[in-house]
């Protein structure tokens, strides 16, 4: 199975915060549910590389890109209630 892009990013500096729309299968049928990833990036040489933990300095930008996705993943499940 390939994998799926995010539904949405918010991205401040070297911090994101993306966004997934997942199915699943449950007794009652299909439901669509919203998961949020966060990683900070920082360079290897010329190597891009991804990590989950925070300096902090990056936790400004640690808190915010998580209210923004709290926001998004709000609205959409108001609009769309999956």
């Amino acid at each position: 199975m390939a994998k799926k892009p995010p539904e949405k990013v918010f991205r401040i500096g070297h911090v994101s915060a993306s966004v997934f729309l997942n199915d699943a299968a449950t007794d009652s049928g299909s439901r669509s549910f919203r998961s949020v990833n966060i990683q900070r990036s920082y360079r290897d040489g010329d190597e891009t590389k991804f990590v989950s933990s925070f300096t902090m300095a990056d936790l400004p930008q640690a808190i915010r890109v998580l209210q923004l996705a709290q926001q998004y993943v709000e609205q959409a499940e108001a609009e769309f209630g999956g």
